[in-house]
């Protein structure tokens, strides 16, 4: 009778290599699949966010009967139009504590500026702004389509012609363009709150020229030089939320989504919509809805969705 070998079989070095390198494969396979569907889950959520950002107007213009206003009596560093909504973001203990006299600043204000609130902030964007610098925001208003985001403007330029920026009041009878076809808040990334580097998705650059309409700010903003840190402008973008400023709150319909902001002082602006998003930024209309807008989109297009009267004919987007 036959005896059985008592010692037990294993792998031999060869196949323990193969079964290691099916493994590695495998993971190298499911990994890019695991961070799309990561990446998905968080677009839905700011998504999300944007919509309830949308509803929150709609309740405060049945209100208030307008959309909300951003600064008043005309305070230097005024308080932005987001402070108003908190009310209908299941935030009024915070609003309470809002003083919407005094600049966003002052020690008045110090609770509100410094809260971080997660409706305001897409899970997309895993900032490097410090928290320091208050709330960060990745929501903002549009200011219009022009280079100017204040009422007063620049010397020679038309007045802003968005749905929010300083100390202006609209209903939504004013938006004559119609709701669903003009821009309530677009996406912004946060930037790397130095001035020292060079972040040029981010940051807010200063080519030092005077653009006299959009296509020249367009032009004169790609041509900077975003490897010279004295055409830095601004690095702190993105917050406190609770500042009405270019660079924290409002946005223009200039450049295209994911394009370049600059700064043209005195008075002229060029911010600009961007996302962590492959291929786009979502943009919420005024009429609550939110649709994701291609970076390709023509740029004809995206200027008229950010004038709320011009009576442009608007195209597909």
């Amino acid at each position: 009778m036959a005896r059985k070998n008592s010692k037990s079989q294993g792998f031999t070095l060869i196949e323990l290599l193969v079964v290691i390198a099916i493994i590695a494969i495998l993971i190298a396979l499911l990994l890019p699949a695991v961070q799309q569907a990561r990446e998905a889950a968080r677009r839905t959520q700011c998504k999300n966010n944007l919509k309830q950002l949308g509803l929150s107007i709609h309740n405060y213009h049945d209100t208030h009967g307008c959309i909300p206003i951003a600064g008043v009596r005309g305070t230097v560093d005024p308080v932005s139009a987001h402070a108003r909504l908190l009310p209908y973001l299941e935030q009024s203990p915070l609003y309470s504590l809002v003083d919407f006299n005094v600049p966003f600043d002052h020690v008045n204000n110090t609770i509100p500026r410094i809260t971080e609130l997660q409706v305001f902030r897409c899970p997309s964007d895993p900032t490097r702004l410090p928290a320091s610098i208050g709330g960060r925001n990745n929501y903002y208003w549009n200011a219009g389509s022009g280079i100017v985001m204040y009422a007063s403007g620049a010397a020679g330029q038309p007045a802003p012609n968005g749905v929010v920026f300083h100390n202006m009041r609209f209903r939504f009878n004013d938006i004559i363009d119609g709701l669903s076809n003009t821009a309530a808040m677009a996406e912004k990334l946060t930037s790397d709150g130095n001035n020292g580097i060079s972040t040029p998705k981010t940051d807010t650059f200063r080519p030092g020229t005077y653009p006299n309409n959009a296509d020249e700010a367009t032009l004169q903003c790609n041509a900077a030089d975003v490897t010279d840190l004295s055409q830095q402008g601004y690095s702190n973008v993105g917050g406190p939320w609770l500042q009405h400023y270019h660079s924290t709150t409002q946005y223009n319909h200039v450049l295209p989504p994911n394009g370049r902001s600059c700064m043209f002082p005195p008075g002229r602006i060029a911010t600009t919509s961007n996302s962590q998003h492959t291929g786009g930024v979502q943009l919420l209309l005024c009429d609550g809805s939110v649709r994701f807008v291609s970076d390709s989109l023509d740029i004809a297009t995206w200027r008229n969705l950010g004038s709320i009267a011009g009576g442009e004919v608007l195209g597909e987007f």
